[in-house]
């Protein structure tokens, strides 16, 4: 027993040195555009849903979750903080979403709203805590309140059934980009209108190549 003790110490001794040494030559690929091993991608998945299961189990959605108000609200939310890394009807990628790794799912297909409360909840928790080291905000830390996020997990849920058309005209009845839970930006007082008291409004951004 005390053979197998002293081996395995050496064993876990080696191993923390050879990754020490690992590390600090600097081999190990942190580049965006260079996927994991199939093996490591499915830990860091089976890890990273156990823990958010963990962290989200006691949240429970608001009965109201499929108001209409609600998802007008979280539409134009989507369409400003979430279309160009989850997509929407008829939009196959962007430019942003091919550059991340891991990949962002893409929200507006079938098969992408999974129904219940638990899912439920565990949107609401990605969205307001975000997932570390994949490029998902945690958007309460922007100053999206809770009410905000629920509206927007309303939105996601019935996000795959619209058509393209659909989905433009969910976005024009909402208030765009309006949430509680941000102030005004303190350099820019006399700055046009884009901010209310209750909550903020940014008009959409083109860059050409």
């Amino acid at each position: 027993m005390k053979q197998f003790l002293l081996g395995a110490a050496s064993a876990i001794g080696l191993g923390a040195i050879s990754g020490y040494g690992l590390i600090q030559s600097g081999s190990i690929d942190f580049a965006a555009d260079s996927a994991h091993s199939p093996r490591i991608t499915k830990l860091i998945e089976w890890a990273r849903e156990k823990s958010v299961a963990k962290q989200a189990k006691d949240i429970i959605p608001p009965t109201d979750l499929a108001s209409e108000e609600r998802i007008r609200r979280g539409a134009g939310n989507y369409d400003a903080m979430c279309v160009n890394c989850h997509l929407s009807p008829g939009v196959e990628d962007s430019e942003i979403r091919k550059g991340l790794y891991p990949n962002p799912p893409n929200l507006s297909q079938a098969g992408s709203a999974t129904e219940g409360q638990v899912e439920d909840a565990r949107r609401f928790w990605i969205i307001k805590h975000g997932i570390k080291g994949s490029g998902m905000p945690a958007w309460a830390k922007g100053g999206m309140d809770d009410e905000a996020i629920w509206d927007l997990t309303a939105f996601i849920k019935i996000l795959p059934k619209l058509s393209a058309t659909e989905y433009q005209a969910r976005v024009a009845a909402s208030e765009g980009h309006s949430h509680a839970g941000m102030e005004p930006p303190a350099s820019t007082p006399s700055s046009p209108k884009s901010h209310s008291h209750e909550g903020h409004s940014h008009s959409k951004h083109k860059h050409s190549h």
